[in-house]
Protein backbone atom coordinates (compact mmCIF):
# COMPACT_ATOMS: atom_id res chain seq x y z
CA UNK A 1 0.00 0.00 0.00
CA UNK A 2 2.78 2.33 0.85
CA UNK A 3 4.45 1.98 -2.55
CA UNK A 4 0.87 2.25 -4.43
CA UNK A 5 0.89 5.90 -2.37
CA UNK A 6 4.33 6.80 -3.33
CA UNK A 7 4.36 6.10 -7.23
CA UNK A 8 0.53 7.42 -7.64
CA UNK A 9 2.54 10.80 -6.06
CA UNK A 10 5.20 10.12 -8.74
CA UNK A 11 2.44 9.76 -11.50
CA UNK A 12 0.06 12.78 -10.23
CA UNK A 13 3.39 15.30 -10.48
CA UNK A 14 4.36 14.20 -13.54
CA UNK A 15 1.31 14.58 -15.05
CA UNK A 16 0.48 18.34 -13.44
CA UNK A 17 4.22 19.31 -14.52
CA UNK A 18 3.00 18.19 -18.10
CA UNK A 19 0.42 20.80 -18.54
CA UNK A 20 1.67 22.59 -21.20
CA UNK A 21 0.25 26.18 -20.15
CA UNK A 22 1.85 27.67 -23.29
CA UNK A 23 0.91 25.95 -25.75
CA UNK A 24 -2.58 25.52 -24.74
CA UNK A 25 -2.94 29.37 -23.93
CA UNK A 26 -1.06 30.47 -27.37
CA UNK A 27 -3.59 27.84 -29.32
CA UNK A 28 -6.62 28.60 -27.79
CA UNK A 29 -6.63 32.66 -27.58
CA UNK A 30 -4.09 33.42 -30.04
CA UNK A 31 -3.64 30.33 -32.73
CA UNK A 32 -0.33 30.18 -32.29
CA UNK A 33 2.32 27.22 -31.05
CA UNK A 34 4.73 29.03 -29.19
CA UNK A 35 7.36 26.24 -30.57
CA UNK A 36 7.36 27.25 -33.54
CA UNK A 37 7.81 31.12 -33.28
CA UNK A 38 10.93 32.71 -31.44
CA UNK A 39 13.17 30.93 -29.37
CA UNK A 40 10.70 27.69 -30.59
CA UNK A 41 10.88 26.96 -26.57
CA UNK A 42 7.44 25.95 -24.71
CA UNK A 43 8.28 28.19 -21.54
CA UNK A 44 7.35 31.72 -19.72
CA UNK A 45 10.10 33.90 -22.04
CA UNK A 46 9.35 32.41 -25.26
CA UNK A 47 5.74 32.66 -24.24
CA UNK A 48 6.01 36.74 -23.57
CA UNK A 49 8.37 37.27 -26.53
CA UNK A 50 6.20 35.96 -28.86
CA UNK A 51 2.60 36.74 -27.24
CA UNK A 52 3.18 39.61 -25.02
CA UNK A 53 2.84 39.58 -21.13
CA UNK A 54 -0.77 39.13 -21.01
CA UNK A 55 -0.07 36.09 -22.27
CA UNK A 56 3.30 35.33 -20.55
CA UNK A 57 2.35 36.15 -16.97
CA UNK A 58 -0.15 33.86 -16.64
CA UNK A 59 2.13 30.87 -17.77
CA UNK A 60 4.86 32.22 -15.86
CA UNK A 61 3.04 32.31 -12.75
CA UNK A 62 1.41 28.66 -13.67
CA UNK A 63 4.60 27.33 -14.11
CA UNK A 64 6.00 28.25 -11.22
CA UNK A 65 2.80 27.20 -9.42
CA UNK A 66 3.53 23.32 -11.09
CA UNK A 67 6.68 23.58 -9.00
CA UNK A 68 5.89 24.58 -5.76
CA UNK A 69 2.69 22.95 -5.56
CA UNK A 70 3.82 19.52 -6.24
CA UNK A 71 6.65 19.85 -3.85
CA UNK A 72 3.88 20.69 -1.13
CA UNK A 73 1.24 18.02 -1.88
CA UNK A 74 3.86 15.61 -1.82
CA UNK A 75 3.85 14.82 2.21
CA UNK A 76 -0.07 13.64 1.91
CA UNK A 77 1.82 10.58 -0.37
CA UNK A 78 4.16 9.98 2.23
CA UNK A 79 3.68 7.38 4.56
CA UNK A 80 3.37 8.20 8.33
CA UNK A 81 6.68 5.78 9.29
CA UNK A 82 8.78 8.18 7.43
CA UNK A 83 11.58 10.14 9.10
CA UNK A 84 12.65 13.44 7.95
CA UNK A 85 15.45 12.96 5.76
CA UNK A 86 12.61 10.02 4.11
CA UNK A 87 10.02 12.95 3.34
CA UNK A 88 13.54 15.44 1.96
CA UNK A 89 14.32 12.27 -0.16
CA UNK A 90 10.72 12.03 -1.62
CA UNK A 91 10.32 15.80 -2.31
CA UNK A 92 13.13 15.92 -4.30
CA UNK A 93 12.00 12.76 -6.18
CA UNK A 94 8.92 14.53 -6.81
CA UNK A 95 11.17 17.85 -7.88
CA UNK A 96 12.54 15.94 -10.73
CA UNK A 97 9.42 13.90 -11.76
CA UNK A 98 7.28 17.53 -12.09
CA UNK A 99 10.51 19.31 -13.57
CA UNK A 100 10.57 16.09 -16.01
CA UNK A 101 6.88 16.73 -16.94
CA UNK A 102 7.39 20.24 -17.99
CA UNK A 103 10.17 19.47 -20.46
CA UNK A 104 8.93 16.47 -21.74
CA UNK A 105 5.10 16.88 -21.18
CA UNK A 106 2.84 13.96 -21.97
CA UNK A 107 0.30 16.71 -23.21
CA UNK A 108 2.01 18.13 -25.68
CA UNK A 109 4.20 15.28 -27.47
CA UNK A 110 7.07 15.52 -24.82
CA UNK A 111 7.98 19.21 -26.23
CA UNK A 112 8.12 21.26 -23.36
CA UNK A 113 10.11 23.91 -22.06
CA UNK A 114 13.23 24.02 -20.00
CA UNK A 115 11.45 23.80 -16.50
CA UNK A 116 13.22 27.34 -15.64
CA UNK A 117 10.10 28.44 -13.99
CA UNK A 118 9.27 24.83 -12.67
CA UNK A 119 12.42 24.83 -10.84
CA UNK A 120 11.93 28.06 -9.30
CA UNK A 121 8.57 26.83 -7.94
CA UNK A 122 10.64 24.00 -6.26
CA UNK A 123 13.02 25.84 -4.87
CA UNK A 124 10.33 28.31 -3.11
CA UNK A 125 9.15 25.22 -1.70
CA UNK A 126 12.44 23.65 -0.43
CA UNK A 127 14.70 26.28 -0.43
CA UNK A 128 12.55 29.40 0.15
CA UNK A 129 15.47 32.02 1.46
CA UNK A 130 18.42 30.68 -0.77
CA UNK A 131 15.73 31.33 -3.60
CA UNK A 132 14.58 34.97 -2.43
CA UNK A 133 18.42 35.75 -2.86
CA UNK A 134 18.45 34.21 -6.77
CA UNK A 135 15.74 35.52 -7.67
CA UNK A 136 17.19 38.97 -6.85
CA UNK A 137 20.07 37.88 -9.06
CA UNK A 138 18.08 36.75 -12.12
CA UNK A 139 16.56 40.10 -12.11
CA UNK A 140 19.71 42.31 -11.31
CA UNK A 141 21.12 40.48 -14.18
CA UNK A 142 18.15 40.84 -16.15
CA UNK A 143 18.09 44.54 -15.62
CA UNK A 144 21.61 45.40 -16.79
CA UNK A 145 21.94 43.21 -19.95
CA UNK A 146 18.23 42.67 -20.72
CA UNK A 147 19.01 38.95 -21.32
CA UNK A 148 16.80 36.30 -19.32
CA UNK A 149 19.06 33.28 -20.11
CA UNK A 150 21.88 34.89 -18.88
CA UNK A 151 20.09 35.84 -15.96
CA UNK A 152 19.06 32.38 -15.14
CA UNK A 153 22.19 31.30 -15.51
CA UNK A 154 23.77 33.28 -13.30
CA UNK A 155 21.60 32.89 -10.98
CA UNK A 156 21.43 29.02 -10.75
CA UNK A 157 25.11 28.70 -10.64
CA UNK A 158 24.85 31.08 -7.57
CA UNK A 159 22.25 28.66 -6.03
CA UNK A 160 24.67 25.67 -4.96
CA UNK A 161 26.87 28.25 -3.62
CA UNK A 162 23.96 30.21 -1.38
CA UNK A 163 22.64 26.85 -0.14
CA UNK A 164 25.83 25.80 1.04
CA UNK A 165 27.70 28.22 2.00
CA UNK A 166 24.62 30.79 2.63
CA UNK A 167 21.51 28.85 4.06
CA UNK A 168 22.80 24.98 4.64
CA UNK A 169 19.92 23.38 4.78
CA UNK A 170 21.48 20.66 7.35
CA UNK A 171 20.58 17.86 4.23
CA UNK A 172 22.79 16.19 2.10
CA UNK A 173 20.50 15.60 -0.14
CA UNK A 174 19.25 18.96 -0.56
CA UNK A 175 22.82 19.94 -0.96
CA UNK A 176 23.36 17.50 -4.09
CA UNK A 177 19.81 19.11 -5.71
CA UNK A 178 20.82 22.17 -5.75
CA UNK A 179 24.39 21.66 -6.86
CA UNK A 180 22.41 19.39 -9.56
CA UNK A 181 20.33 22.86 -10.36
CA UNK A 182 23.45 24.70 -10.86
CA UNK A 183 24.70 22.28 -13.66
CA UNK A 184 21.37 21.59 -15.59
CA UNK A 185 20.66 24.83 -16.00
CA UNK A 186 23.34 25.56 -17.66
CA UNK A 187 23.09 22.32 -19.70
CA UNK A 188 20.01 23.15 -20.95
CA UNK A 189 21.01 26.42 -22.56
CA UNK A 190 23.63 25.26 -24.07
CA UNK A 191 22.65 27.08 -27.27
CA UNK A 192 21.57 30.21 -25.63
CA UNK A 193 24.87 30.00 -24.08
CA UNK A 194 26.39 29.78 -27.52
CA UNK A 195 24.47 32.75 -29.15
CA UNK A 196 25.36 35.09 -26.25
CA UNK A 197 29.00 34.25 -27.25
CA UNK A 198 28.27 35.02 -30.77
CA UNK A 199 26.71 38.08 -29.78
CA UNK A 200 23.26 37.28 -31.31
CA UNK A 201 20.81 35.92 -28.45
CA UNK A 202 17.42 37.60 -28.39
CA UNK A 203 17.44 40.57 -25.37
CA UNK A 204 13.68 41.10 -23.48
CA UNK A 205 11.83 44.06 -25.33
CA UNK A 206 8.67 44.45 -23.26
CA UNK A 207 7.63 47.31 -25.21
CA UNK A 208 7.48 45.47 -28.35
CA UNK A 209 4.02 43.81 -27.30
CA UNK A 210 1.20 44.89 -24.85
Amino acid sequence: MENVLLISGVIVAYLFGSIPTSVWIGRRFYGIDVRTKGSKNAGATNTIRVLGLKAGLPVLLFDILKGWFSVYVSVFFVPESYVFSQVILYQIIIAFTVVLGHVFPVFANFRGGKGIATLLGVGIALYTWAVLVVIAIFALVLIITKYVSLGSITASVSFPFLVIFLFNPNSVSLIVLSIFVGVFVPLTHRKNITRLINGNESKLDLKKKK
